[in-house]
Parts: structure tokens; sequence; C-alpha cells
């Protein structure tokens, strides 16, 4: 595929995912998760030919550009779209899918000093909500849906949504029909239950404070006098 083809599909990309974008012009002009997908390819293409000097220098011009950070060695499909952007990283070793999608504040980041692979892989059409962080050589199936805020530091299957802190799997998208299939959530339900318990604690605690009325007193009923006993 040429250069302008794949250049193109960025644009088309940014168009489709981000309603405020009204022209090819303006995103061109004013997308930094579109400066920071071309910078990328430069670097990229200096990281394989062995200049890596060269390479860290272009990525590092276009982190002061554009406030993302994206290593030369990280291997990036068609139509990857980064929405603002601001706060971005991706790994060395990170592979990234086809028609991606990342918010700001997201990371793609590794826990091993090992030369090794040690970043994310995220399949096709994977969305990553704003601040979430992806950590460690982990496999995001296709068209699974990281929720913003997210740690994920293990396997996310194909077609899943996942949040929380560390990130679980909370429900599931049938390709087919786009059902959401919705998973019970044990410590949600926990947490439900005891909020609850304690709002059920503190009426009662309320109840039991409540000062009582304080009784009137009344003047003890006078006892009736004893009848005089009959004259014989």
């Amino acid at each position: 595929m040429g250069l302008l083809r794949q250049i193109k599909r960025d644009i088309k990309a940014a168009r489709e995912r981000d309603p405020a974008a009204v022209s090819d012009l303006e995103v061109v002009l004013t997308y930094p998760g579109f400066h920071a997908r071309q910078i990328h390819r430069v670097a990229h293409a200096l990281h394989l030919r062995g200049a890596d000097v060269s390479a860290r220098l272009v990525s590092h011009v276009g982190r002061f550009l554009t406030g993302i950070e994206i290593h030369p060695g990280a291997l990036i499909g068609e139509k990857f779209f980064i929405d603002h952007g601001m706060g971005v990283v991706v790994g060395e070793t990170t592979i990234i899918g086809d028609n991606v999608h990342l918010f700001q504040g997201v990371t793609l980041g590794g826990t091993s000093t090992r030369r090794a692979k040690r970043h994310p892989t995220l399949g096709d059409n994977v969305v990553v909500g704003a601040g979430a962080k992806v950590i460690g050589d982990v496999t995001i199936g296709e068209n699974a849906k990281i929720g913003a805020g997210s740690v994920v530091v293990t396997n996310v299957p194909p077609n899943a949504t996942v949040v929380g802190v560390p990130g679980h799997v909370v429900a599931f998208v049938d390709p087919g029909d786009d059902t959401v299939l919705r998973l019970p959530d044990p410590e949600w339900d926990i947490i439900q239950e005891l909020e609850g318990r304690i709002v059920e604690l503190e009426t009662r605690l309320k109840a039991l404070e409540r000062p009582k009325p304080a009784r009137r007193r009344t003047a003890p009923k006078a006892k009736p006098k004893p009848k005089p006993a009959a004259s014989e």
C-alpha cells in the first residue's frame, strides 16, 4: 500500500471517529494524533534501517510537538487514531493492529527491563479509554474495549469490555448482532449490598438517637373519702 493511501486512511479514520472533525484539512493541520502518526512513520523507517539515534531524535521532536510519545520500534497498523492525544505513551515492543483508537493519557507500557517483548499487543478495532494503562506483554483481543482509567495487566479476550483497577471483564459484545452480554460482577454486587446495609443501619441509628417526647406529669387522683358508718 502506498504511503499516500495510508495517510488518506489515517485522515478518514479521524473523520469517522471524531464528530468534531469538519474537514480533511482540519485534521491535517490541527490534529496532534494525526501528526504523531506521520512522525512515527519517519522514525520507524529510520529504526528499520538501523539509524536508531536519528529515529529517537525524530520521535523526540514528535513528542515535543504533539505531547505523544511513540517509540520508533512500535509496530502500528492502518487507520490508527489518537483522540486529543496529550500524554499518550507507546512502548518499543508494542504491536497495534488496524483501526485502533486511543484516547488521551493512555499508556501502553512495560514492566520488564529485559530486551524482549515487554509491551502490549492490541488486536484490530480495539478502543482504549482515556487514562487507561495496559502494562506488560499482554494481548488485547480484537474488538475489545478498555474503560477509562482502567489498569490492565492480563490478557483480554476478543469482544470484551474491561473496566476497573485491576481491569476485569464486565461484558462481551456478540459480533453477529452487536448484542451486549453483561456478565455478573460479584464485587459490584457485594459493594451494593454493603451500601444498602449501611443505609439501613444509619436509619435505625437515627431512630434510636431521636429524643423521645417528655411525658406530661399529671396530679395524682385524690382517693375517695370513706363514707361515715350508719348510726344505729
